[in-house]
């Protein structure tokens, strides 16, 4: 299994300048988070190289999710060289990551 590192409000911007990185806005509390977060894993370790993943809780990050406008858990979004280019909110099986993952 592959561990997901999480980012906050102060390195957030630095990651997601450069390639393309999914961010999952999760919160701990949030049971469809929970569910996604083994799909997620299976997901990047299959496109390790070609797509970084990240995670971010929305409760110690505000300021990041406020700014990007998220407001339902878990919401995923596509980042290629720092601009959003899809977003995927809610729970979604692993090919349906895989394809948005792979969108940018």
């Amino acid at each position: 299994m592959t561990d997901i590192a999480t980012l906050e409000d102060n390195n957030f911007e630095e990651v997601i300048k450069s390639g393309v990185t999914l961010v999952d806005f999760f919160a701990k509390w949030c049971g469809p988070c929970r569910t996604i977060t083994p799909v997620l894993e299976e997901v990047a370790k299959d496109l390790s190289g070609k797509v970084q993943f990240r995670k971010l809780d929305i409760e110690k990050s505000h300021l990041t999710a406020k700014a990007y406008h998220v407001t339902s858990v878990p919401t995923l979004i596509l980042y290629k060289d720092g601009e959003e280019v899809n977003r995927l909110v809610g729970l979604s099986d692993a090919a349906a990551i895989k394809d948005f993952a792979t969108s940018a």
